[in-house]
């Protein structure tokens, strides 16, 4: 906090002293705090939330402004997120966008950020999380590909199809699909191993193999035909994947 540690040790032995408690287990090697001191965090925490959240609720009867962080997948950030930018800056002029785009887990509180983007199911229950749409899953591949290797027509036909998948290594994946009430599962493995939603993207758009992707991520592909569906007639298990938008932030939110 660029406080001196002199002054921060005056202040919390005048608090001491003013609580007639000991807050802090003093060692030369540890600081901890005494069950008096844990016991007022916690209070003083909360009066401080409360205090945030009021000044939030103030500042929200005015415009959004500001920066606003936010973290999104690789796919997800190119095909939603920057192609709606400018139609968002232009109704919040007040507000600043810096965005990044990884397909790494990132901390919100560390990497001070307002909102990440994130699909699938969600592990982190301290994060305030709105789901925003679900995105189906499909396997896809170019039309150059499946006229070269030809079209797979069951599930157990990827076993013999180089299959793009989403691994730091060499290996298998499992792909799983329902049809009739059947589950089929097949293991997959290919040439190439990305974990990049863009380079699996790029590689299955120049025709090096099959992809099982959210739509979401390659509705341009799609639309372009670039990429065609495979495999229509089985659901994907999960079929669908969905998108949340995360938050640190307690119960006001800054606008």
């Amino acid at each position: 906090m660029g406080v001196a540690p002199s002054s921060v040790s005056r202040q919390i032995n005048e608090l001491e002293a003013e609580l007639s408690v000991q807050l802090f287990q003093r060692t030369t090697r540890k600081l901890s705090l005494t069950e008096a001191g844990q016991v007022f965090h916690e209070r003083v925490a909360k009066i401080i939330l409360d205090l945030d959240e009021a000044r939030l609720a103030v500042s929200q009867l005015g415009s959004p402004s500001g920066v606003l962080r936010i973290s999104v997948p690789s796919g997800i950030g190119r095909e939603l997120v920057a192609s709606n930018l400018p139609a968002f800056l232009a109704r919040y002029p007040g507000i600043r966008v810096v965005l990044s785009m990884t397909d790494e887990l990132v901390d919100t509180v560390e990497d001070r950020l307002d909102v990440a983007i994130r699909m699938g199911q969600l592990s982190d229950s301290t994060l305030r999380a709105r789901k925003i749409v679900e995105s189906r899953r499909l396997v896809c591949a170019s039309p150059e590909y499946l006229d070269k290797a030809g079209e797979p027509k069951t599930p157990g036909d990827l076993a013999g199809h180089n299959c793009l998948t989403w691994r730091a290594h060499p290996g298998h994946n499992v792909w799983k699909f329902r049809h009739k009430k059947r589950t089929h599962e097949v293991r997959v493995t290919g040439d190439f191993f990305a974990r990049s939603a863009d380079a699996l993207i790029a590689a299955a758009a120049a025709g090096l193999g099959l992809v099982l992707l959210p739509d979401l991520m390659i509705g341009h592909e799609l639309r372009q035909k670039l990429l065609r569906p495979v495999l229509t007639h089985y659901q994907t298990v999960p079929g669908n994947t969905a998108l949340w938008a995360v938050h640190s932030h307690g119960r006001q939110v800054p606008p």
